[in-house]
């Protein structure tokens, strides 16, 4: 079995495959273990930021606290942290009425690191030798320079595993493989409503 590393853009991930679906319970090692059966997969770096808090939903971070915690009972899982952004933008609207201010403001968030963080750690894993194989989950086509080096130049698999609905062309023609996660995947793939820790027991979030 071919020992594989896992790379994860936690971003990517829940906005292409887990949003407003039952399935954002999810257990990553679960998840690449039914989709690759054939790998070994021995070990999961799953790259995300601490999201701030939203007037709309106030409960957002303690979810994502619940959710990040439940990873870090995976033994094999190591979160790598960016940052997250959030300020107030004036933005023009598409269709203002007549006499309108077509200018509104926004609150406008964007999360840093991820995709920097992922590719380094990619590029070093390959180049110390730690894995035969890895897998990016992620569309982002940011990430087609580090896929095609480690293919390429340190002659290591590299495929993709995309959560998006809309294939990445640019990522599909440098990678060693190329699939896209299936929702019987995710349905099969979730951690059990209680967990426990050296904290204690802790629930899925009620809303999910």
């Amino acid at each position: 079995m071919k020992k594989t590393y896992v790379y994860i853009d936690g971003f990517n991930l829940y906005f292409g495959a887990l949003r407003n679906t039952p399935y954002r319970w999810l257990d990553p090692m679960a998840l690449c273990r039914r989709i690759f059966p054939a790998n070994d997969i021995v070990r999961i770096k799953y790259f995300t930021a601490l999201i701030t808090l939203r007037p709309d939903d106030p409960n957002k971070p303690s979810r994502q606290k619940t959710y990040l915690r439940a990873l870090q009972t995976l033994p094999d899982l190591s979160i790598c942290y960016g940052h997250f952004l959030a300020h107030v933008v004036r933005m023009h609207l598409a269709n203002p009425e007549p006499g309108q201010d077509p200018f509104v403001k926004v609150i406008k968030t964007e999360e840093k690191g991820t995709d920097v963080n992922l590719a380094t750690e990619l590029l070093v894993d390959a180049w110390s030798d730690a894995f035969d194989c890895a897998v990016v989950i992620s569309g982002d086509s940011d990430l087609t320079a580090p896929v095609k080096v480690v293919n390429e130049r340190f002659k290591k698999t590299v495929g993709v595993l995309n959560p998006q609905q809309k294939p990445s062309f640019a990522l599909k023609k440098v990678a060693g493989f190329y699939k896209h996660i299936r929702e019987s995947a995710l349905q099969a793939s979730q951690f059990p409503p209680e967990l426990v820790d050296d904290m204690g027991s802790f629930h899925k979030p009620a809303s999910w």
